[in-house]
């Protein structure tokens, strides 16, 4: 809690987002807001325990999916139960397919961090899993939903890691019953999981 209380994290004006184009749930039109949300001159690191409460503000989160396609071209993706011990209380208990977190201002200010966006992302996966995979990166989307008190707050850019082969663990005692489970069983269970997941599985992987 202390950690909550001190923390400064990545936020930008929600007037901007307002402004780049309002959506409510997934859009995957990347190059109309990535750039501009990340733009220094629209960003700021304020205390956390502030923004959590100020719709004023969208924390910008990296929320990174983790996905194998098998030789007989099934998906699967990482998910987890989040533990009582993880940061944003109003998740606990929550089951997700997305892994990161808050940029914090120690991400700017470490010397050799070039972009403090993706300093905090690499931080995050670091603190939270072992990737012991090959993989490819690609950003696919955004995420807000203004229809819950967590999501008012924030805002998720959507980072999709294709892997090699489903190679991923978690590295914190509160990440727990973890692995790969086939797209189509998630799909059927959504309400188990929380709302950026269930949004993101619909957008990416629901059956038309």
């Amino acid at each position: 809690m202390a950690d909550v209380l001190t923390e400064r994290v990545l936020v930008v004006p929600a007037a901007l987002f307002h402004h780049l184009g309002y959506f409510q749930g997934f859009s995957s039109n990347v190059d109309r807001y990535l750039d501009e949300l990340l733009d220094p001159k629209h960003t700021s690191y304020r205390p956390r325990a502030q923004v959590e409460e100020d719709p004023g503000f969208k924390q910008l989160i990296p929320y990174v999916i983790f996905r194998h396609r098998g030789l007989d071209g099934c998906e699967s993706v990482f998910q987890y139960t989040r533990g009582t011990g993880m940061g944003e209380n109003r998740l606990h208990r929550k089951r997700s397919v997305g892994v990161g977190g808050h940029i914090s201002a120690r991400d700017a200010e470490i010397e050799v961090a070039t972009n403090p966006y993706q300093e905090g992302m690499r931080r995050e996966l670091d603190e939270e899993v072992a990737v012991d995979t090959p993989y490819t990166v690609r950003c696919v989307g955004l995420i807000n939903d203004d229809q819950t008190d967590v999501g008012r707050v924030h805002l998720g850019v959507v980072h999709l890691f294709d892997c090699e082969i489903p190679a991923v663990y978690p590295n914190e005692e509160e990440i727990v019953d973890s692995g790969f489970q086939p797209v189509d069983k998630i799909l059927v269970d959504l309400n188990s999981f929380e709302t950026w997941s269930q949004i993101c599985m619909e957008a990416l992987f629901g059956r038309k």
